[in-house]
């Protein structure tokens, strides 16, 4: 339903987006991960018509985003990570306003306010004036705007920023029903873990290339298999690291010095006390041996790079491998 094809933006020498690569499969909801600046925004609005490619193409169905931009924003329902209101104008007639400018008749206007405002939990509150709502009430509001032409297709860039944690959840409730209704939503976040309860697949960008992409299901996966355990002893830390990296259940050594080591662990709590009593064996007097809060996006992005690094050098091998027989 959302395709782009080697998508680049420029901005004299910096790329704000590098070769991007997009497919998000209709009626899934699609979490698109990134710090601040790394690209989302820039995407988004490309997607949404308010932006020029430098090169690349992108689709929303079947219709391309700079020479079909009409039938483009007839299928989309875009909301930006800041929107303005309008003063002394009412819930009913701002949602009024806009369904006026999609040209939704005047009745199915009427039917469609009331029920987004159910959707979105504002009926109460369609007569206060929309400068008047909280910042969770408005971005709801925002939400009911965009889906007033009833757009097959939803691009949100960050709703839930600057939520209290109440209304995020709200907010993620509602998305969620959307997914049930088949919609398509691609959704921008800086925070992995908020989109991991509603999203089908993720894709991490960082400097405006698209680094991993996977279903939820291999992401949290991958995460719940692997923990971040600090190590802690006396001295001996670097040798210490060499032991560890040898062990069956540490994946990967992160960091290390004369003190400390940050390792990714495999195995269950009982092959953590194995390793505890085979570490005092081996003569490291430790301080500290616990489980800390690892990045879940550093984490994902760490094990899909192995496994990226395992298939390149596979692929080299089986080419020398052809090379010779040739």
């Amino acid at each position: 339903m959302i395709t782009t094809e080697n998508l680049c933006k420029r901005y004299g020498k910096t790329d704000a987006v590098r070769d991007l690569n997009l497919d998000v499969r209709a009626g899934t909801v699609f979490g698109f991960v990134g710090e601040n600046g790394a690209g989302k925004t820039t995407t988004l609005s490309i997607l949404a018509t308010l932006m020029l490619p430098t090169s690349g193409r992108a689709f929303v169905g079947a219709a391309e985003v700079t020479t079909d931009p009409a039938a483009v924003r007839r299928m989309i329902g875009y909301m930006p990570d800041v929107f303005g209101v309008y003063d002394d104008l009412s819930v009913r007639e701002y949602l009024a306003f806009y369904g006026t400018a999609y040209g939704v008749t005047a009745a199915l206007i009427e039917q469609r306010t009331k029920e987004l405002l159910n959707m979105v939990s504002l009926e109460e509150k369609a007569d206060d004036y929309v400068n008047a709502l909280s910042r969770g009430m408005q971005q709801r509001l925002g939400l009911a705007r965009c889906l007033m032409h009833d757009p097959p297709v939803l691009i949100l860039d960050e709703p839930a920023s600057g939520l209290d944690p109440r209304s995020r959840i709200e907010m993620r409730e509602i998305i969620k029903g959307l997914r049930q209704r088949g919609k398509t939503v691609l959704i921008s976040s800086h925070i992995l873990p908020e989109l991991a309860d509603m999203c089908d697949e993720i894709g991490i960008i960082k400097r405006g290339a698209l680094v991993a992409c996977a279903s939820v299901e291999v992401v949290t996966a991958r995460a719940n298999g692997h923990r971040q355990i600090c190590v802690e002893v006396l001295e001996g830390g670097l040798a210490m690291a060499d032991t560890l990296a040898r062990h069956h259940f540490v994946s990967d050594v992160l960091t290390c010095d004369e003190t400390r080591v940050d390792l990714l662990f495999a195995g269950t709590e009982r092959d953590q006390a194995e390793l505890i009593l085979d570490l005092t064996a081996a003569g490291y007097q430790l301080k500290t041996f616990r489980e800390v809060g690892g990045n879940l996006e550093d984490l994902f992005l760490h094990l899909t790079s192995e496994e990226q690094a395992a298939e390149q050098t596979a692929s080299a091998l089986a080419g020398s491998a052809a090379g010779q027989m040739a």
